[in-house]
C-alpha cells in the first residue's frame, strides 16, 4: 500500500477484524486489485490446472490434486507428475477406485509421502460421502483428510469463487513488503492475515488469489525483487522505504539434527532386490524400501542393526551412503550388500521396478547397492550421494553382529 503518512500507515498496520468492510471498499484496495488483475490478465502462467484469467473458477479436482502435489514442492517438478496422474486418474472417482500401493508408486520422488496417502484417503471420501463432488466452502473442505487451511482457501477461491485469501509463501512475501510488516515471521502472520483477507475483492477472487501466487513466484522473487516491473510497485510501502529485499524477515531456524542408520539391500540371482513395504504410520508409510533399524534420534548400536538384516548372508557394507534432508532432520544410511538365493519368506521386486516405485532415499541406497555389485563393492558417487570416509578397522563403525547372520567385521 502507498502509505504516505503515518496516519494511513497505522491504518493498515493494524487492520480492526470487526470492520473488514472498510479496507475492502477502500479506493486504495479496490485499485491494488484491479492493478493485480490487469497484470495478471496479460502474464497469467500457463498451468495445467488452470483456467485462462476471467474464464471463470477451474475444475475442482484439478485445483485439489495441484495444490496437495505443490505443497513443499515446486512448480516445474509438480508438471510430470501432474500429468500422469491426470491421465491415469482423470478424476476424483478413479483416482478413489485406484489401489492405494499404484498411487504411491505413482507419487514417488514427489517426497512428502503422507500427502500420496492422504490424497488416495480423501478422493475416497469426496466419493463415498459427498457423491464425487468436492464440497465447495472452506469449512467444508477442512473435513477432507489432507486439507488444512490454505489448501481449503486456495480450492474455495480457485475452483468456486469464493472471496477468501488463500496465503502461501508467495502471498506472505507479496504482503509483507506491499506493508512493510518488518516483524519477523512467524510471529508476523496474524497481521499478513489480516491485511490478505482485506484485500480480496468480491469479484473475480480466485483470479486474485492466482494473481498474488504468480506475482510472488515471478516478480516478488524472494532475494531479488523485480520492483521496476511490479504492477504495485506504487503502492508498496516496503519498495518506498528500500526494504522489499529483506522482507518479510525471518525467525532463525535451528540447525537440523543428523540421523544416522543403515539399509540392507539383497539382490536374488536373478538381480531382483529384496523389498519391504514401510508401516502406515511414520515417515515414509506405505512406500516400498530396504529393510533395516528405525531412524531414531539416537545412532543404532551394532545390536540394533545386526538384529534387522532380513536374514542370513555375507553382508557387505558399501563405501558410500546415502544422503538425504527430510523436513525436520538429514539422514546418513550406510548400505549393506549381498546377493545369493532368495532369502525365506522375503518378498522381492524387479531392480527397476522397485527403484521407480521407491521414495527418493531408498532410491538413493538401491543405486549405491547395484552399484557395488557392478564394481565389485567399491561405490562410486552419484548425484544426491556422498562419499564417506572409509570403516574404522574391524568395522568399529557399525560394529559386529552377534550371531552367525552376518560378520560386520567386514563392512
Amino acid at each position: 500500500m502507498a502509505h504516505r503518512n503515518g496516519k494511513e500507515e497505522r491504518r493498515f498496520q493494524r487492520p480492526r477484524a470487526s470492520k473488514p468492510s472498510t479496507l475492502r471498499e477502500s479506493a486504495e484496495v479496490s485499485r491494488i486489485a484491479a492493478d493485480l488483475l490487469a497484470w495478471y490478465d496479460r502474464n497469467a502462467r500457463v498451468l495445467p490446472w488452470r483456467t485462462p484469467p476471467g474464464a471463470g473458477p477451474a475444475d475442482p479436482y484439478r485445483v485439489w490434486l495441484s495444490e496437495i502435489m505443490l505443497q513443499q514442492t515446486v512448480v516445474a517438478t509438480v508438471k510430470p507428475y501432474f500429468g500422469r496422474f491426470t491421465t491415469l486418474w482423470p478424476d476424483v472417482v478413479t483416482l478413489a477406485a485406484a489401489p492405494r500401493e499404484a498411487v504411491l508408486a505413482e507419487w514417488a520422488g514427489l517426497g512428502y509421502y503422507a500427502r500420496a496417502r492422504n490424497l488416495h484417503a480423501c478422493a475416497g471420501v469426496v466419493t463415498r460421502d459427498h457423491g464425487g463432488r468436492f464440497p465447495d466452502t472452506v469449512e467444508g473442505l477442512l473435513t477432507l483428510p489432507g486439507i488444512g487451511p490454505y489448501t481449503a482457501a486456495a480450492i474455495a477461491a480457485i475452483a468456486f469463487d469464493r472471496p477468501v485469501a488463500a496465503i502461501d509463501g508467495n502471498v506472505e512475501r507479496v504482503m509483507a513488503r506491499l506493508h512493510a510488516i518488518k516483524t519477523p515471521l512467524p510471529a508476523a502472520k496474524p497481521r499478513i492475515r489480516a491485511v490478505a483477507d482485506a484485500a480480496v475483492p468480491a469479484e473475480r477472487p480466485g483470479d486474485f488469489a492466482q494473481a498474488l501466487m504468480d506475482l510472488g513466484a515471478t516478480i516478488c522473487a524472494p532475494k531479488t525483487p523485480r520492483c521496476a516491473e511490479c504492477p504495485l510497485a506504487g503502492d508498496c510501502a516496503g519498495r518506498l522505504r528500500g526494504l522489499a529485499a529483506t522482507l518479510p524477515r525471518k525467525t532463525p531456524k535451528p540447525p537440523k539434527p543428523a540421523r544416522t542408520s543403515a539399509v540392507y539391500a539383497h539382490f536374488r540371482n536373478d538381480g531382483a532386490i529384496l523389498i519391504e513395504t514401510r508401516p502406515d504410520s511414520g515417515l515414509l508409510g506405505g512406500m516400498i524400501g530396504l529393510p533395516g533399524p528405525d531412524w531414531t534420534k539416537h545412532p543404532p548400536t551394532p545390536e540394533t542393526i545386526a538384529a534387522a538384516a532380513p536374514g542370513a548372508a555375507d553382508w557387505q557394507r558399501a563405501e558410500t551412503e546415502a544422503r538425504h534432508v527430510f523436513t525436520h532432520f538429514s539422514l546418513t544410511l550406510g548400505v549393506l550388500v549381498a546377493t545369493g538365493p532368495a532369502l525365506q519368506g522375503r518378498r522381492y521386486m524387479a531392480f527397476e521396478a522397485a527403484r521407480a516405485a521407491a521414495p527418493t532415499v531408498m532410491r538413493k541406497a538401491m543405486e549405491i547397492a547395484r552399484a557395488g555389485l557392478r564394481d565389485g563393492a567399491r561405490i562410486t558417487a552419484s548425484a544426491g550421494v556422498k562419499k564417506n570416509t572409509p570403516p574404522d578397522e574391524g568395522g568399529a563403525r557399525w560394529g559386529r553382529a552377534a550371531g552367525p547372520r552376518q560378520d560386520f567385521g567386514k563392512l
